[in-house]
């Protein structure tokens, strides 16, 4: 039996899957019954449990040969980072105390530093404190997810412009589609190493001229991109509806990476082959 928390989101949804398609059981754990009569229908066992409820989730994971774990994004405001840290604790102590062997944690590029990474900083305690714990962790660094064009979609296809937050377009860089790192998620779980290890994955890469291209193919309508300098990053977010603390906290990030400072820097690497046109396709048919 394999836990899998953040089942309806694209990466443990994606694992989840992978597992059942081959058979294995599934303990899908979800915040609420509704949220669950999917996982249900497709023959997992489903947990109800909060990821803040250190006791609930604990229970969850009881008894499971591995579990997938991830950080969600509970509040984008002014206290992201207390939340963010207080939630990796409640995560990490329930992996501890349930007994669980191996743990499969979706981490993230730049993951290793302390200070000067925005949203990825959470996920330095987070790391660190489920390799404190008695379990073999398996932490998965990603890259840019190919997804990340869905929070765009919209200007772009009401606009036909595509925002780019740094001062060129044309740098390449990995990008990975949730599909192949679920696949890996599944893979580790059935097959967990014998002592904790730092797998980066990496994907195709591309510039984001390059992404922008591939939604304007995919759209059948021109899309420009236009970037917006380091100074108008907080306030295009929050033009765009994010409130003001997250966007200060974002705008680290795109620094960072302006930095060059987000690198592999695990102990080895998996490639992921999707390319980013199947990836739109995607979603563009989800949301039509």
């Amino acid at each position: 039996m394999y836990a899998i928390t953040g089942v309806t989101g694209h990466v443990g949804g994606h694992a989840a899957e992978a597992l059942l398609a081959k058979g294995e059981r599934v303990r899908a754990v979800v915040r609420s019954a509704a949220k669950g009569d999917v996982w249900a229908a497709k023959g997992a066992d489903v947990v109800i449990a909060d990821m803040n409820d250190a006791d609930a989730l604990t229970e969850a994971l009881s008894g499971c040969e591995g579990v997938f774990v991830l950080l969600p994004v509970t509040d984008a405001g002014a206290q992201f980072h207390a939340q963010q840290r207080a939630l990796a604790d409640a995560i990490t102590g329930a992996v501890a105390s349930s007994g669980v062997p191996h743990v499969v944690a979706l981490s993230s590029v730049g993951a290793e530093l302390d200070h000067g990474t925005g949203p990825i900083l959470p996920l330095h305690h987070f790391e660190n404190s489920l390799r404190s714990g008695p379990a073999v962790v398996s932490v998965l660094r990603s890259a840019h997810f190919q997804e990340k064009v869905t929070d765009i979609l919209d200007v772009v296809r009401t606009a036909g412009i595509y925002p780019n937050f740094g001062e060129s377009a044309d740098v390449a860089k990995p990008m990975n589609a949730t599909a192949d790192i679920g696949a890996v998620v599944a893979e580790t779980l059935l097959s967990p190493p014998v002592t904790s290890e730092i797998v980066d994955l990496e994907g195709p890469s591309y510039t984001e001229r390059e992404v922008a291209q591939a939604l304007a193919a995919a759209l059948g309508k021109p899309v420009e991109v236009v970037n917006i300098p380091r100074e108008g990053w907080v306030n295009a977010l929050v033009d765009g509806g994010v409130p003001n603390d997250f966007a200060e906290i974002l705008a680290q990030l795109y620094d960072a990476e302006e930095r060059g400072i987000l690198r592999a820097q695990g102990d080895r690497v998996i490639r992921l082959t999707t390319p980013i046109e199947e990836t739109v396709r995607r979603l563009l048919e989800k949301v039509a």
